[in-house]
């Protein structure tokens, strides 16, 4: 390799970092250049020929520099080193039995959508079907630039308000799904040791069609030392649902290894939006009202069928990642 020249991976890095670094330059340097054409008006106040048109400019300008300087310190912020990554969506339906279902699968074409809109691909990894429709559980593949940054505040609990179709008396069920959305790792992030590991077949059950009950192809593998299990039954052959528990597998042990990396900094994620906790009630959906509330930040929105179909789900998640800013900028500060 000749002196001074990048190859492969160092190359692919190089790019990343002159991706995030360009416009924090460009942002600095219209700062830098603000400042400075302030400082040239206050000096034609003296003059009382340019006076005039000085202020009017000087009242523009100082009009526009705070927003450039949030703009600017926002950028500057501290970035969780995954927002670029693509993402392990994962969906479970939680109470309300069939309900439940119905949500997950509600929630899953929400993100499909969204994510469409996004330009990136989802690729279900693994998926249980429920009886009526919807989900007992998916596993999806979000690919894209920037996927963890806008789906990270999606992790918790998401709980539906509505009367469910098979409700006859017209009553209104609460019922829940537990979203998780996990950054992808490289390959470099974790190293699985194979002697770890325990993997067992067995005969694929449920929803899937004549030929689900025919082979050994669904796998259960788990990682002795850390005691996750996961498990893989979607595809007839055993290699495929292998290759795709064992996707799952490493971004569920990378998020492991980040939360305990993130425990030893648990100051600064107080300041985050919400703490990714699981088990956090994060938002209602209230069917009769047409309204989606964000517990977090305390956001309603009447557009329920907007964020439902998707195209609406943008200003909830713009809104979480300012006020996530706002936080960490308060936070600095103090």
């Amino acid at each position: 390799m000749a002196s001074g020249t990048l190859e492969g991976d160092e190359f692919v890095q190089a790019s990343r970092d002159y991706a995030e670094l360009e416009p924090v330059a460009k942002i600095a340097a219209d700062v830098k250049a603000m400042h400075q054409e302030i400082a040239g008006l206050e000096e034609m106040l003296s003059d009382p020929e340019m006076k005039a048109m000085a202020e009017d400019e000087l009242a523009e300008l100082r009009a526009r520099l705070p927003d450039a300087e949030r703009e600017l310190a926002v950028k500057l912020l501290p970035r969780d080193s995954a927002d670029a990554r693509p993402a392990m969506l994962e969906i479970r339906a939680g109470t309300g039995g069939d309900e439940a279902g119905l949500f997950a699968g509600d929630l899953f074409r929400m993100y499909e959508r969204f994510a469409a809109e996004q330009g990136w691909k989802v690729e279900p990894v693994s998926m249980s079907a429920s009886e009526v429709g919807g989900f007992k559980e998916i596993v999806a593949n979000v690919k894209g630039s920037g996927v963890f940054a806008k789906l990270k505040f999606e992790s918790g609990v998401h709980r539906v308000q509505r009367v469910p179709v098979t409700e006859s008396g017209g009553r209104i069920h609460t019922s829940a799904a537990t979203v998780a959305v996990l950054p992808e790792p490289d390959d470099v992030d974790i190293h699985i040791d194979p002697t770890d590991l325990k993997i067992d077949t067995y005969r694929a059950s449920g929803a899937g069609g004549q030929h689900v009950n025919t082979t050994d192809s669904a796998i259960r593998i788990t990682h002795e030392p850390s005691g996750l299990v996961v498990t893989c039954q979607d595809g007839r052959s055993q290699h495929k649902n292998r290759e795709k528990a064992m996707q799952v597998l490493r971004a569920r042990l990378f998020e492991k290894t980040r939360d305990e990396a993130q425990g030893a900094e648990a100051e600064a994620r107080k300041a985050m939006v919400g703490s990714g906790d699981r088990s956090e009630r994060i938002r209602t959906y209230n069917y009769p009202q047409g309204r989606v509330t964000d517990h977090r930040i305390g956001l309603t929105l009447h557009k329920l069928d907007e964020i439902i179909a998707g195209s609406g789900l943008g200003e909830l998640v713009d809104a979480l990642i300012s006020e996530d800013e706002a936080k960490r900028l308060a936070a600095l500060n103090e």
